[in-house]
């Protein structure tokens, strides 16, 4: 079992409120400036360029998504707390009473205690840093999710980032002073990058300070610049026997009382071009408990020795 091995943040959240808490995605309509041309056009080069289009997007009203997710958890597990997880693009990246518009709108559902904020690290102003600290002020769960992706500024030009390690410094220093917990996005086999890279990438967020982390195999994408870079044969993606291997290790690596958010990612089946693996996320968990399990290890073991 995967709490068993790793301090997972569906356990940590049922030890803290004393019952299962589930997470409602919500895209809210926001956009990226690596896309509307505040910094970019292109996007990164993993992101789908289709998924981004006005007219391919239509998302659901926000109530309209909360109600769904809330009936999907209710069919599947009978949770009655809920956490409004805004994903899709860059959540913080809007003027911040509309921020707090959408954030209150999304609280004011029965069963809502808290907020999970996906961003970039350079889209986090003080103001909205003082948004959610008075949230968290008022007792609600708040999350700040910073995708960093790598701790090499070469990887993430190579990539199209639009931002580097010192933004990332910045917010996530600055929101853990006002006592918000970040949770920091890891991608595992960038272009260029081998092993060595993912575990110094770990140790570089670990001495900065971190609450929780997030780690997904990076997957080629239909409509992406990677997509064109698999098919010219300059990038070819990991095995899931490596990340498995690279993902314990980095578990291994991790101090007990950091929060595993996820530990591996997936793609919709049909954007998914390779590899194949990526489409399924059990196998991939189930592998990861069972290396963990052949090694004799856990979360936090190499901080032991």
């Amino acid at each position: 079992m995967l709490s068993e091995r790793v301090h997972t943040f569906g356990q940590f959240l049922l030890n803290k409120h004393g019952e299962r808490v589930h997470k409602i995605a919500i895209d809210a309509g926001f956009t990226c400036p690596n896309r509307d041309g505040a910094k970019g056009i292109g996007g990164c080069t993993f992101c789908n360029n289709a998924s981004f289009s006005p007219n391919a997007r239509n998302a659901p009203t926000l109530d309209s998504q909360l109600d769904s997710g809330r009936r999907g958890i209710d069919r599947c597990t009978k949770a009655r707390k809920y956490l409004a997880y805004f994903q899709a693009y860059t959540n913080t990246y809007a003027d911040v009473e509309l921020l707090k518009t959408q954030y209150d709108a999304a609280l004011a559902m029965h069963g809502m205690i808290g907020l999970s904020v996906g961003t970039r690290p350079d889209c986090v102003p003080p103001a909205v840093l003082d948004l959610l600290a008075g949230y968290r002020d008022q007792g609600m769960e708040v999350w700040l999710e910073l995708g960093l992706q790598s701790a090499f500024d070469h990887s993430l030009e190579r990539v199209n980032r639009g931002h580097g390690l010192r933004e990332y410094i910045d917010t996530a220093q600055a929101a853990r002073r006002l006592g918000i917990p970040v949770c920091t996005h890891l991608i595992v086999g960038l272009p260029g990058e081998a092993a060595w890279h993912s575990r110094e990438s770990l140790d570089i967020v670990l001495d900065i300070g971190t609450d929780g982390l997030k780690l997904h195999p990076l997957h080629v994408v239909k409509g992406t610049q990677l997509a064109n870079q698999w098919r010219r044969g300059e990038y070819t993606p990991l095995t899931q026997a490596e990340y498995v291997d690279i993902a314990a290790d980095l578990i291994e690596r991790t101090p007990w009382d950091i929060v595993y958010h996820r530990v591996t990612g997936t793609s919709p089946a049909n954007l998914l071009l390779t590899p194949e693996w990526c489409s399924h996320k059990w196998p991939v968990l189930n592998a990861i408990v069972s290396e963990l399990a052949r090694r004799g290890t856990r979360q936090g073991v190499k901080c032991e020795m």
